[in-house]
């Protein structure tokens, strides 16, 4: 027997467009003050948030890939961009002759020392500042939610 479809209620419809309309503009948002104050793609504050919250500013390059979320060549072609922009560098890793660290550079974390304000009042105006406590709360519950069934059922 073939699945019926079950399409979207007007209030669900309603709450899907919202998300969506969300996911379209708050990137751009975001590229647009990075863009400005640091010179940096969201991808470039993506990959120095991870290099910078690690120990020693590095990482090997497979568990970069995987906190980023993105596929090896993504995060290869990427990083060789922000390698010649002198934002990171790869160093061998001394423990696996194939692998490769990538390390966060002075350059890199000036550029993020640089952008990081200005991402945060960004974020602190367009989302933080406008809820409650408790709709803060809400959204958070909302999107780990979300995140843990995306986590379970990858595509």
């Amino acid at each position: 027997m073939e699945d019926e479809t079950r399409w979207l209620t007007p209030s669900e419809q309603r709450a899907w467009r919202a998300f969506t309309g969300v996911h379209q503009k708050l990137p751009s948002a975001l590229a647009r003050k990075l863009q400005a104050t640091g010179n940096l793609s969201v991808a470039d504050y993506v990959v120095l948030v991870a290099l910078t919250d690690a120990p020693h500013g590095r990482q090997h390059f497979q568990e970069l890939a995987k906190a980023v979320d993105w596929e090896r060549s993504r995060t290869s072609h990427h990083l060789n961009r922000m390698n010649k922009r002198g934002l990171v560098k790869r160093e061998d890793c001394p423990k696996d002759a194939r692998g490769v660290h990538v390390i966060v550079t002075p350059t890199g974390r000036a550029a993020m020392e640089g952008a990081a304000p200005g991402h945060v009042a960004t974020v602190r105006r367009l989302i933080i500042d406008p809820l409650s406590p408790e709709e803060l709360d809400m959204l958070t519950d909302l999107c780990e939610g979300i995140l843990g069934r995306l986590e379970a059922d990858p595509p």
